[in-house]
């Protein structure tokens, strides 16, 4: 044990001196943009331009200066000299905005407000009112801050209350309260990012994460709640790496906030190289592990998992009765024409080479996949942007026989929100002319529910895998087949870029079917939205 870790300790060290050696250089101003699917898309003829040797898995970004040009242009979208100071203020500007040489804040309120009907089952009004702030800023062109912070109060359609009875947090964000019609919330963000060299990043943050180039992150993704994390990303070339140790809570336990022993940790490694100017390879580690187990009771954070290299675990590779969880996993993108980009994931929670050839379904072959197609300027179209991709799991992946250690925060999955036992057919078609943006999205899966709760079929990843059905014969949809479709359509008109303040016209069409039950909603809403949060509701 004190030789593994005075072994992870020099490593440690070597790395860290490695990455920091070298001059240091000026981005200009060190920007953090909070990750959203619909706006980081708009990002996509720089990012996947074959001209560029993007490292475009790692969400969210800190603008550098390859993609400081397009997201200038896209931050100051109608910018007038002939503009009042009014005009300025609404329009153009954050509400507070002071840039001097070597430093830049900005601070602004961010409403997000609609009003909704769903017109299915009898009809249901639905509403969202929130009241948000944010700061941030930079200083010395290395070091960033960021800080949101948000009110909320809402009704939601009924397969939205649905899941927060069940799992009993608002999706995506924080807790919520079990059987009332209105739901009222506070939601956070922080991050603080320094960059001392060109070639390392460190950042601390209450946030969330995505690895990835889909809609859909097999690997690590930003469905479940904001958590605390330290994070290190070094660039070398044509190699990006990043090492990142965070906090999490026990799934399905809310009420154990206070308990610190039911916490749980992660570490988290990801190795991004650009092979060519088309071709991209990305090798992932990540490894879950409890603040307490059944046999030692509390156990606090494992400083042997200080280690940043990828692939080098002291501990978890060599105690087969570890336990810990640990996932491997791929992600590589290929510039198949100068616009269009394929790309895909495949997830490996646990590997038994003659059960996995054989084909007979055995549970302790877990793993999950994605594949997909992405592409910019479509048809000649400037601005129209589309994505497809398809996603599967097989039963009981990111499961483990101690649910705390499952690959899960705050009583959602860590990946797909679908958890497992899945398969997953998603499109979406974005354009944007001028302040406006058209997008449609569509989604179709196909799933295997369990029929009550003392079953096991393998979708839900907080039952233990010790309560599997049967260990052969396992197949995705197993169980109480269940049928999906989503349906979403946005009309915008954007007035201040700064915040992504706009007005906004939405449409939902939703249905889920098995043989016990049919769940329909066919919601319309209307409302002044801002921020650039990404929350899910399409599952």
């Amino acid at each position: 044990m004190k030789q593994s870790y005075f072994v992870s300790s020099r490593l440690w060290v070597l790395v860290f001196g490695i990455l920091c050696l070298g001059p240091a250089i000026t981005y200009g101003q060190a920007t953090y943009q909070p990750y959203s699917y619909h706006f980081y898309q708009k990002l996509n003829r720089t990012q996947y331009s074959p001209n560029t040797r993007q490292h475009t898995a790692l969400k969210p970004f800190i603008i550098d200066s390859v993609l400081k040009p397009q997201y200038d242009s896209l931050m100051d979208m109608g910018v007038s000299a002939r503009s009042s100071w009014l005009e300025n203020k609404l329009f153009n500007e954050h509400l507070i905005q002071v840039e001097q040489e070597g430093s830049r804040f900005y601070a602004d309120i961010l409403p997000d407000l609609y009003l909704g009907r769903d017109f299915a089952g009898g009809g249901k009004n639905t509403f969202l009112r929130t009241v948000g702030v944010q700061l941030g800023g930079s200083i010395d062109d290395r070091f960033s801050y960021y800080v949101s912070a948000y009110h909320n109060r809402s009704i939601f359609p009924d397969y939205v209350n649905d899941f927060i009875n069940q799992y009993q947090v608002v999706p995506g964000q924080t807790l919520g309260d079990v059987n009332e019609s209105v739901q009222d919330w506070n939601y956070i963000t922080a991050n603080l990012s320094y960059t001392p060299t060109k070639y390392l990043n460190i950042s601390l943050a209450y946030d969330k994460n995505f690895i990835g180039d889909g809609y859909r992150s097999m690997l690590l993704s930003d469905v479940s709640s904001n958590y605390t994390s330290l994070k290190l990303t070094g660039k070398l070339g044509n190699v990006q790496y990043m090492s990142m140790w965070s906090y999490m809570i026990d799934p399905m336990a809310p009420e154990l906030l206070q308990d610190k022993t039911r916490g749980k940790f992660g570490a988290f490694q990801y190795l991004d190289w650009n092979v060519t100017d088309r071709l991209s390879l990305g090798f992932f580690q990540s490894i879950i592990w409890a603040n307490r187990t059944e046999v030692d009771g509390q156990r606090g954070f494992e400083l042997s998992y200080l280690n940043p290299i990828i692939f080098l675990r002291p501990i978890e590779s060599s105690d087969p009765g570890s336990p810990d969880k640990m996932h491997l996993g791929l992600n590589t993108k290929y510039k198949i024409l100068d616009n269009v980009t394929a790309y895909g994931q495949f997830l490996l929670g646990e590997f038994t080479a003659k059960e996995f050839f054989a084909g007979d379904g055995y549970a302790h072959n877990k793993w999950g996949a994605q594949i997909g197609l992405r592409g910019f300027d479509a048809f000649g179209v400037q601005n129209l942007n589309f994505l497809g991709e398809l996603n599967m799991a097989r039963p009981y992946t990111y499961t483990h026989f101690d649910p705390v250690s499952n690959y899960s925060h705050f009583s959602q999955p860590l990946a797909h929100p679908m958890g497992a036992n899945f398969r997953e057919l998603v499109g979406i078609v974005n354009y944007s002319y001028k302040r406006f943006d058209v997008s449609v999205q569509g989604n179709y899966s196909v799933y295997g529910r369990d029929e009550n709760d003392d079953v096991n079929n393998g979708k839900d990843i907080f039952k233990s895998y010790r309560t599997i059905e049967n260990m052969y014969g396992n197949e995705i949809g197993q169980g109480l087949k269940t049928n999906l479709g989503y349906l979403d359509g946005r009309v915008s008109y954007l007035f201040n870029p700064k915040y992504n303040l706009r007005l906004e016209l939405g449409g939902v069409l939703r249905r889920e079917s098995n043989d016990l039950r049919r769940n329909t909603s066919a919601m319309l809403t209307f409302g002044l939205r801002s921020s650039f949060r990404n929350l899910y509701y399409d599952y």
